[in-house]
């Protein structure tokens, strides 16, 4: 046995961790001969030499006989700040059998203590002022202001034998040492309630320092901390003007030290990044380079001191999660002239991120980049729906030769891009599409033999990796871009599915809960900003604080995750049931209800009765996981009771649910909140309702998330297929079927009669609806796990005659888990592959009894 693909506080070689028990995993290498880990040793070490020899300076935890591969708590000597930690594993079969060690793996500590945080606070206010004078004056549409440069030359003596870049700023940066960029991070360092708490990112960056002469340098922008955030316009949510810190830390041979930091010793000004702006766009003007700022031997002289401020009296951290990063590169897939200079380009698909731009032209050439989701019947650009965001990047050539530019503070979500003002013929290596999104590993793979189907998931993955920029957003395009709390519930176990997403809802949950009212209750949005959308999420939105982190421990058994956040979640519990004496809804409350449904109207008090109960029966088993049995007893008192008077309430002795629509029987039956002969008519209630609409859902961003699985759940997945299988409005395959190449947010986004959707609210980039994935996956591929982390799971793939095959995989928290069925004339082929230590359950159609398989391959013809 060996294990493989070591991680430390769920991702790889991490820099910066400041836990200082952090948890570690690994997975097991597929060519046991043993089916289950029975034990295992770790090593840590100061130095990887020390950990060659097979000892640990650090930590040696001795043969552990456990089969646990997660969740394991570093139990050495606690790291220094900065400090360093190297190691390895190894394991024994269940047979006593030892294996190999494992590559070794690494983290290091980020900055433990306040006083090991030494950086001033700098910035270049200017710049500000000027650009609002210039705003009133002109009577502009958008306040832009250009990026600050900062820098700072030093020297140094020997050769470091170690150096760590800390950086942070209330705005965004992009760190350069000796001309060369820091790092492969976008927008760091990353969204957070700025008012609360800010991070910082930790870099090595040994090798780019030379004996000698060196220059440091930051451009800084406003980003989520005083850029435009949301609708209507507004702007500095969190502050006014950005600032930079940063620390350099430098180790030498003989062991001595020497920390550079920001302070007023550094010089700043502005220079060819005009306008840098999430929403509406980035200037450049190539004329106004200036060549050499960031190496040693620039001359700065008329460049001014930095405006500082004092240490924010917020909480201060390492960043936790995987950066937004490039994912890929992408070609147009066609160019259409529409004018002279003017072009159409079709990217192939919706995703979020830049347009890398390739010219040559005359000086002073100004050339212009705008982006959309759809076109219009003539050919020409779409951007209604954008409603106030400009989303235009402009590019001013400094001539002389090829010129090569991409943007580095904004992002767009398009699919199309009119390029204007370019004075040759546009081809094919002319703009390239740069891909954004949260790093995420991708864990999830699907196909079949219905290309439409093949075509959903494309668009299911294009849309989260759109959405999965920093934080779970509603949409990547227009005046918006928010952590939507109901997106993200409805969404979570899809999200999972398809990519690693536990560091970076881990984060996001920080700031969901940094931002929880003082009466317990939850905002709407995560990070918050109450200048445009302050309040209560209300039900199915506000319930993303309980029905996020249970999400977390079902597929990453993250039982630590749950102890972190469990006394915010009780305030929350304890908020709805305080809020709710008679069991239903309070006479006020926010709701958003059965948001964009099909003409079916969903009662709004029904909803929070109906997710309250919800909410109680998930903090039973929490509590219960936790060994809060108190706890766990109340709670399981509070689910019976909003269950009872969601009965008086709202169920008719015929079992008709108040309100008679689809998304009312969904709740019903999902939440168990109707028993016996009740839960038969309520079952049969939903069916007809999809009936009477000739087979076709109603469902809106509530109702829909649970619809496929109630439909399981009550043996009526024949009706699920049809729904999946319908490719006219409403359903999943009628964008499809319309060239879409992204999950909508409004079933009606577009159609042929109508055309385009409210522009008011029509994003074509949305996932919320795209959460049928997790349908797909468990019902129509088999995966469902049975234990938290999938430790034990079952395969019951329900089979259709619609598709001739089905091929997929999921890599959980122990390995890969792949199904693959094939129809062939009267014959099925069902082949399935379990990872090591873990237990599947596969039902084999028409058999009685599942089999109990280890790890391995196999193979069932039925």
């Amino acid at each position: 046995m060996k294990a493989i693909q070591l991680r430390c506080q769920y991702m790889k070689n991490p820099l910066g961790i400041e836990n200082p028990a952090p948890e570690l995993s690994w997975k097991i290498q597929e060519d046991s001969e043993n089916l289950f880990q029975g034990a295992y040793r770790i090593l840590a070490a100061s130095t990887p030499d020390i950990l060659l020899k097979d000892e640990g300076d650090l930590w040696d935890s001795g043969k552990v006989e456990s089969d646990k591969t997660y969740a394991i708590k570093y139990g050495g000597k606690p790291l220094e700040s900065g400090g360093e930690c190297f190691w390895k594993v190894m394991l024994w079969d269940g047979s006593g059998k030892p294996g190999s060690w494992s590559e070794t793996a690494y983290w290091s500590a980020g900055l433990l203590n306040k006083s090991d945080w030494k950086a001033g606070w700098i910035g270049y206010d200017k710049p500000r002022a000027q650009a609002e004078k210039q705003f009133k004056d002109k009577n502009l549409d958008y306040l832009l202001v250009p990026a600050r440069l900062l820098r700072k030359e030093f020297t140094l003596s020997k050769t470091p034998r170690r150096a760590v870049l800390y950086a942070s700023a209330l705005g965004n940066y992009e760190m350069h040492i000796n001309g060369r960029r820091v790092g492969e991070d976008f927008f760091a360092p990353g969204w957070t309630d700025y008012r609360v708490r800010v991070y910082y990112n930790t870099y090595d960056v040994t090798e780019m320092l030379d004996e000698g002469s060196n220059a440091i340098a930051g451009i800084l922008t406003g980003g989520w901390y005083c850029g435009y955030v949301g609708g209507k316009k507004n702007r500095d949510h969190y502050g006014k003007n950005p600032r930079l810190a940063a620390q350099l830390a430098i180790e030498y041979q003989d062991g001595t030290k020497e920390t550079l930091t920001t302070d007023q010793s550094w010089k700043t000004s502005t220079g060819a990044i005009l306008e840098s702006d999430f929403l509406q766009g980035e200037t450049y003007d190539a004329r106004l380079e200036t060549v050499g700022w960031d190496k040693p031997g620039f001359d700065d002289q008329l460049w001014e001191k930095p405006d500082t401020s004092e240490h924010p009296q917020i909480k201060f951290g390492s960043y936790p999660a995987q950066t937004v990063q490039v994912y890929q590169e992408i070609k147009p897939v066609s160019i259409n002239q529409i004018s002279q200079g003017k072009y159409i380009l079709d990217m192939g698909t919706n995703f979020a991120g830049f347009a890398r731009l390739k010219v040559k032209a005359p000086k002073g050439t100004k050339i212009t980049l705008r982006f959309g989701e759809r076109l219009k019947d003539d050919g020409t650009l779409y951007t209604d729906n954008l409603r106030e965001a400009r989303v235009i990047d402009t590019y001013i050539c400094k001539g002389g030769g090829p010129e090569l530019w991409q943007p580095r503070f904004t992002f767009h979500g398009f699919q199309y891009i009119e390029l204007s003002g370019y004075p040759e013929t546009c081809e094919s290596d002319t703009v390239t599409g740069i891909e954004l999104t949260s790093a995420t590993p991708v864990t999830g793979s699907f196909e079949c033999s219905d290309t439409r189907l093949n075509q959903l998931y494309h668009n299911i993955c294009q849309t989260q990796r759109a959405n999965f920029i920093e934080v779970p957003t509603d949409c990547p395009q227009r005046d918006e871009r928010l952590g939507w709390t109901g997106d993200a519930q409805a969404y979570i176990r899809t999200a999972c599915l398809n990519t690693d997403v536990q560091a970076f809802f881990r984060k996001w949950l920080t700031s969901l809960f940094d931002a929880q009212f003082e009466n317990g209750d939850i905002p709407m949005v995560a990070p918050e900003i109450s200048a445009w959308v302050g309040g209560s999420g209300g039900p199915a939105w506000s319930d993303a604080a309980i029905i996020c982190p249970w999400a977390l421990y079902q597929v990453y058994a993250d039982k630590s995750l749950l102890e972190k956040h469990y006394d915010a979640m009780a305030r929350f519990m304890d908020y709805l049931d305080r809020s709710a004496p008679d069991n239903l809804a309070p006479k006020e409350f926010h709701c958003f209800g059965d948001w964009l449904d099909i003409d079916a109207d969903t009662p709004k008090r029904l909803i929070y009765t109906a997710y309250t109960a919800g909410n109680a029966r998930i903090m039973q088993n929490i509590a219960q996981i936790l060994g809060k049995d108190q706890d766990a007893a109340r709670y399981g008192e509070i689910y019976e009771n909003f269950k009872q008077a969601f009965n008086r309430a709202y169920v008719s002795p015929d079992g008709i649910i108040k309100g008679d629509s689809q998304t009312c029987y969904v709740l019903a039956l999902w939440f168990d909140l109707v028993d016996g002969e009740m839960r038969g008519k309520a079952a049969g209630h939903l069916i007809e309702r999809i009936k009477e609409r000739n087979w076709h859902l109603s469902t809106g961003f509530v109702g829909t998330r649970d619809l496929m699985h109630v439909l399981t759940k009550i043996g009526r997945s024949d009706v699920a297929y049809r729904l999946l299988f319908k490719d006219t409005f409403p359903s999943w395959l009628f964008p499809v079927k319309n060239g879409a190449t992204s999950i909508w947010e409004r079933w009606n986004s577009w159609t042929p009669e109508d055309g385009f959707g409210d522009t008011g609210m029509n994003s074509f980039s949305h996932y919320t609806y795209g959460s049928v994935g997790q349908w797909i996956f468990e019902n129509m591929v088999g995966i469902k796990p049975l234990k938290p982390g999938y430790k034990e799971f079952q395969i019951r793939p329900v089979i259709t005659d619609k598709l001739s095959f089905v091929k997929a995989s999921y890599d959980c928290i122990h390995g890969r888990i792949s199904v693959d069925w094939h129809r062939r004339d009267q014959s099925t082929t069902l082949s399935v592959t379990v990872p090591p230590n873990t237990t599947a359950w596969i039902y084999v159609p028409g058999e009685s009894e599942p089999y109990k398989a280890g790890w391995g391959e196999y193979t069932y013809k039925f």
